[in-house]
């Protein structure tokens, strides 16, 4: 059985794989993100996953049986690709922005075998219609955090939830892997989705 190795620092991806039945093991990329600017929201995800997973599969230390899995995620507004705001005040444009419209979250994934060397990358890409919300709403939502660190500038799966009305596509894909996706690379690959079920 191999072992996956997760290049991403996400507690979001990290919870949804767990809750998934897989077990990975962290190595955080340290890649920076804000490197690449300027390409449009799906190759910018696909490029910086794929930064992940090599920064990640280039280490000494890894089992030799693993498999690294890099994601990156961004969504894409009137094809503008928003990553995290990283301020307050960002989050509080980019709500006021996304209020009551539709956005594209796209998330790369690359994997790499290490025992092959093998490497793949694909992106999904899920609609999310986001919730009217009042200048309150955004201020308390922006206020709490949560909004400031993550892809989009919302979270589903948390205090966000509730601002977004609804989702085309897969769910987990929002929240920042594929698991759908994850299952056909892995397979692609040579591996069984539920050889690494705990």
């Amino acid at each position: 059985m191999a072992t996956l190795v997760l290049a991403s620092q996400s507690p979001a991806r990290l919870a949804t794989l767990r809750a998934a039945g897989v077990d990975p093991t962290v190595i955080v990329s340290g890649v920076d993100e804000d490197q690449l600017t300027g390409l449009p929201p799906a190759e910018l995800a696909l490029r910086l996953a794929e930064l992940k997973c090599a920064a990640v599969a280039g280490r000494d230390d890894l089992p030799a049986d693993a498999v690294v899995l890099g994601c990156d995620s961004v969504l894409s507004l009137d094809g503008q690709a928003l990553g995290k705001p990283g301020t307050a005040a960002q989050a509080t444009r980019r709500w006021t922005q996304m209020s009551g419209r539709s956005g594209v979250l796209v998330t790369g994934h690359a994997l790499h075998d290490v025992a092959t060397g093998a490497t793949l990358s694909r992106t999904a890409a899920t609609t999310v219609h986001f919730a009217e919300v009042d200048e309150a709403e955004i201020a308390a939502y922006v206020a709490t955090g949560e909004p400031l660190h993550v892809a989009g500038a919302f979270t589903v799966d948390g205090l966000g939830g509730a601002f977004v009305r609804g989702i085309e596509g897969d769910h987990h894909n929002v929240v920042g892997v594929s698991l759908p996706l994850l299952r056909l690379l892995l397979a692609d690959l040579g591996h069984s989705w539920p050889s690494f079920w705990r």
